[in-house]
Order: C-alpha cells, then structure tokens, then sequence
C-alpha cells in the first residue's frame, strides 16, 4: 500500500490542571456530582438497556472466535468477561432497527439491535462494564426510503433525548466517579458527538471521567494539521495508546477504492476543517495490522442473507463452530488523506496460494466504503486499546485495583484534563 508522506504536527497541550471555572455543559453541576438526583421515567427499567452489568443480556456470552491462520490452521478464541472491570463502556448503536416508523420503538429486535451490539460493543465487556439503551433512532427503514427518493423525516431530536436521558440516569445512578468510555457507529456516533458537546467537553467534572470517546462511521471536525478545535474545543484526537480524555474516530475504506467526490465520510464541513482519523491499530501515525472480528455467517447487515463464507478451503474439511472468526494478518490499516478526504485505508493481503479466504465483506455502493464493518475491522484493536486507555485513566486518578502498578509505570497523579503521551502527532498522507 502507498503510504506517501510522513508528516509531524505539532499538538497543542491542554492545561494539566483547571485554574478557572468554564461554563458548563447543560445539565453539569459547576461542583459536586453532575445531575444529582436525576432518575429518568424511561431507563430506570432494565428492559430499556440492551445491556447493563446488572441483568444476563446479549454482551455476556457467546462471543468466542475461531482464529483461522494463513496455513489453515485452526484455533478457539474464547471469551471472558472482566470480573471487576475497573472501568465503564458507554454504546450507542447504528442505524440498524427495522421498525415500520420513521422512529424506532424500545423494543429491540434479534436481528437488529442485538444483533449489532454484539458486533460492535459485547466484546469490550472484557476491558469494561458495558451500559447500551435502547434509544428511538431514526430507522434503517427512513434511511433506504429516503435514499430511495421518498420524503420521509425521523425525528432527531427524539432520539437524541433518549441517549442524553440514558446518559443523565447512568450518571446519577450508576457511574460513582467511575472512568468510561463512550463508543458508537455511524447515527450512534453522532448522537454521541452532540453529547459530548453538549454535557462533557464544557464539563471538567465530566471531561475528566472521559477514558476516551470512539466515534466511528462518522466525520468528526478537526482544524487541518491539528487535533483539537472545530467539533469540540477540550477533547482532542487520540494520539498515544496511553492518552485519555481524547477522541478516537475513523472512516474506512479499502485502499483499491478510496473515497469518490461524492463520499458521505472523511468529509470536511467547512473551509479550514477535516475529518479526523485515529488508527486504532496505530495511533502514532503508521500503518498497523488490524484486529478483526467477523461474523461466521458473514452478514454485515442483518437484511442481508445469511451465506456460507468459505473462511478455508471446503477441501480441509474445517468446520468452524463459533459465531466469529478472526483472520490475523490479513488486515492493515492507516489514516490517509486523499483529495480532501481524510479516512482509514485499509489494505487486504489476501494470498491464492493459501487456502484462507482472500478477501472480506462489508461493501455497499463507492460512496460508502467499508461502513458497515467500519468496528468489525479493528475491533480488537479497539478493545486492546480500551484496556491501555482504562490503565492509564486509573493509574492518573488512583481509584482502580491495578492503579499502584500503573502509577509506577506513568509517574502520574489524579489529574483533571485531557493527559497525552507526547507532542506530536504524525500522519500518512499523499
């Protein structure tokens, strides 16, 4: 894959420490606990959480992966989750629901809901407790008809009423102080960019529980050649696996078609800005290996038939009996900017003299790229670095089991603030 130039920006320090009271987010408490007492009608009931650590849900189980390698061989992957994660994980889904309405009920379905919770945020339940409402999206059923040429308006802002409803109560009533990591794809990734507008980058009582924020399948706003300012004005792109209170945030896109004219990601809004992009298996700036997790059945969609992928040739009789598979090094990515498109690259080493599959799923029409395996591609990667990004959140504020040996490690004390591991940023651009 062309890597074309490296180029070192420098980064702009936030304050270590916060010698002024900001004006705060609606919602925050200027001191004390954010949103103190606030108990919401809707998520005060479990059924309305696709999951919580409290009840037996769809991220607790049957998660194993067969690990399928070049050669052929086989092994199981299985999955645990964390006894005692030291940390939260907040997720809010794409658009995904089937539902006749523009808007979606609060039930989730099988094949909808659950079915990419499962993908995209179950398997951080090995780093993290994993809190998931179900929120009144505007539905998969909106989106084709209004690709397809029909006026048809979801409602917005109901939507993003539910997520700040589910975020207010998970506060109030289950976080106590605790680091968390928001993560969300696509509509859930922009529902989440006006949260974090809107409650925490204004909050240092909010900012300052930020383990890191992932918002993938979207385009947020960075000045070009920095990393922070345009979207949010405190929470700057992720640079080091041991930053926190930063954004991690990608497109993707195979290298052999890269973004056309008329892309709907990598964009930039305005003159001035581009989208941002954080290789999660790289976040210096190189090209990395990614982690991917697929599903066996190979559907990236759930209106999309099941098929019979052949992950090895059906002359090795190899029966794959766990609902993922993982085909390590078959996967590369890295950012790449690209006639004003700015997005994850990813290149397929497929090899015909192997009997591994050669090639992934997860296309939809030029415009969208890899959309809708944007976190199957770099799902371990995300829960790899999920986990460094907790250690590092909890070695700087002493309040997790493993802090002690961390803090030795880091040198840090509580902090409140965005923390980075140096100064600069590099990129793979052409």
């Amino acid at each position: 894959m062309t890597q074309g130039l490296l180029r070192a920006s420098r980064r702009a320090w936030i304050g270590l420490a916060v010698l002024f009271v900001l004006p705060l987010g609606s919602g925050a408490a200027a001191s004390g606990e954010p949103y103190a007492g606030y108990v919401s009608e809707i998520y005060a009931d479990p059924a309305h959480w696709l999951c919580r650590p409290d009840v037996d849900d769809p991220c607790d189980r049957d998660l194993d992966a067969t690990i399928v390698f070049p050669s052929g061989a086989t092994r199981v992957e299985r999955w645990r989750p964390a006894r005692n994660p030291p940390i939260d994980c907040f997720y809010v889904y794409p658009t995904i629901s089937l539902d006749p309405g523009a808007n979606s009920d609060l039930v989730p379905g099988e094949d909808e809901e659950i079915f990419v919770v499962r993908q995209q945020a179950a398997r951080l339940g090995a780093v993290c407790r994993v809190f998931a409402p179900v929120y009144r999206q505007v539905t998969l059923t909106a989106l084709t008809a209004r690709l397809g040429g029909e006026d048809v308006q979801g409602d917005g802002a109901l939507a993003y009423g539910d997520v700040v409803d589910a975020w207010k109560h998970y506060v109030a009533n289950d976080n106590e102080g605790r680091g968390v990591l928001l993560i969300g794809h696509s509509q859930g990734a922009g529902m989440l960019v006006q949260l974090l507008r809107n409650e925490i980058d204004s909050s240092p009582v909010l900012r300052d529980r930020l383990v890191s924020a992932a918002l993938l399948g979207t385009s947020v706003q960075v000045p070009i050649g920095d990393d922070v300012g345009a979207d949010f004005a405190n929470l700057p792109l992720c640079a080091s696996r041991h930053d926190h209170g930063c954004i991690v945030t990608y497109s993707s896109f195979r290298a052999t078609a890269p973004p056309p004219a008329n892309s709907f990601f990598g964009v930039s809004r305005e003159p001035g800005w581009e989208a941002g992009c954080t290789n999660p298996a790289a976040l210096g700036g190189r090209v990395g290996p990614l982690d991917a997790y697929f599903p066996t059945d190979g559907r990236s969609l759930p209106i999309l038939p099941a098929t019979d992928v052949p992950w090895l040739d059906p002359a090795l009789d190899v029966e794959i009996g766990t609902p993922f598979v993982k085909l390590p090094g078959l996967l590369e990515g890295g950012c790449a900017e690209r006639d004003g498109f700015v997005y994850l690259e990813v290149t397929v080493n497929g090899d015909p003299d192997d009997p591994r599959i050669d090639d992934i799923g997860g296309d939809l029409s030029p415009e969208w790229g890899l959309h809708l395996v944007d976190a199957n591609v770099a799902m371990g990667n995300l829960v790899s670095l999920a986990r460094t990004q907790g250690r590092a959140w909890c070695g700087r504020h002493g309040r997790c089991d493993h802090a002690r040996r961390f803090v030795a490690r880091s040198g840090g004390g509580p902090l409140s603030g965005v923390v980075r591991s140096g100064p600069k940023r590099l990129s793979v651009r052409e």
